[in-house]
């Protein structure tokens, strides 16, 4: 099947997934959208919000419509790295023998990352960069696709731990849920306080996800709209000659992993849309989930009310 062939059909088919998650997910159109685009790109993505808005509901349904293997770890104060990656035990012969934890899955659920210390959190960061992890000097691939998915609340609220920088750049997209609608609160009590269960169908497999992210790297891309991302990305770095916003509120800017980001996002965001090659709306499109959680803002910020959503607006 030709890339032209691949592209058509992956529309059709990200509209059937659509309609699919929408059985059990109540609104949160964007907020499915950009995790969709993070899997398609290859990209983990981190869900952001207040208890109780379904976050582990549609990360679930999610796997359920990609026809992915699908494990959850509760991250809790008390969780160790072993516990995620797995251990050596003796066993009846007295030989080591590996036990796999739960990373070894096509789409891992880290609920509420940010419930544990960083010690535990960083035995995620070799996974999600390289997809592979290594126990007791032994190097052990993962199955690909491989997604982490990870929930977290925000860190003004009481028994969490900010996620270390090098953890944050490994997430493609940073995704705030906020509170649904009043027609929409409605929908969701109606639907999960009744008997009837909707059931989720598999439109996928691995093979397909795969040969899209294939093909979605094989999109070619204007040098003018690469030329856009990295000087956007760039106009974040409180350099000498940054603009007065950046100087004044930022303390740090996006590294080039954002313009990666950038590119693979807005190549994917280009496809589901039907667009052979992404533009400068592509980028733009994505660009807040991309930028959000890679710009660190100052005190001076915090102080004014200044979000990230505001610098990355008006870097535009």
């Amino acid at each position: 099947m030709s890339d032209v062939a691949l592209v058509e059909k992956l529309v059709n088919k990200h509209r059937e997934l659509k309609k699919e998650i929408a059985k059990v997910i109540v609104g949160q159109d964007e907020v499915v959208n950009q995790i969709l685009l993070s899997i398609f790109s290859g990209g983990h993505s981190l869900l952001i919000g207040v208890p109780g808005l379904a976050k582990t509901l549609m990360v679930n349904t999610i796997s359920k419509a990609l026809g992915l293997n699908f494990k959850r770890i509760q991250f809790t104060p008390d969780l160790m790295p072993s516990d995620i990656l797995g251990a050596e035990i003796l066993d009846e012969n007295r030989k080591f023998k590996f036990i796999k934890g739960p990373i070894f899955t096509n789409i891992l659920l880290a609920d509420e990352i940010n419930r544990t210390p960083p010690k535990t959190q960083a035995a995620l960061l070799e996974a999600m960069q390289e997809r592979a992890v290594t126990v007791a000097g032994h190097h052990y691939k993962l199955d690909l696709p491989y997604f982490v998915l990870a929930t977290q609340n925000p860190i003004e609220q009481e028994g969490t731990y900010p996620l270390p920088e090098a953890q944050l750049d490994r997430f493609m997209f940073a995704i705030n849920l906020d509170y649904p609608s009043f027609e929409e609160e409605v929908d969701v009590v109606k639907s999960t306080t009744s008997d009837y269960v909707q059931q989720v169908n598999s439109l996928f497999t691995a093979e397909e996800i795969l040969e899209i992210q294939h093909v979605i790297r094989r999109i070619p891309v204007p040098d003018n709209v690469i030329e856009y991302a990295v000087r956007l990305v760039g106009k974040t770095r409180p350099s000498s000659d940054a603009s007065d916003l950046v100087k004044n509120y930022v303390d740090w800017g996006a590294g080039p992993r954002a313009s990666q980001n950038l590119i693979m996002a807005a190549k994917t965001h280009a496809a589901v849309n039907g667009k052979f090659s992404p533009d400068i709306e592509d980028v733009q499109a994505v660009s807040f989930g991309i930028l959000r959680h890679r710009i660190i803002k100052n005190y001076k910020a915090e102080a004014e009310g200044i979000s990230e959503e505001d610098i990355i607006r008006k870097l535009f």
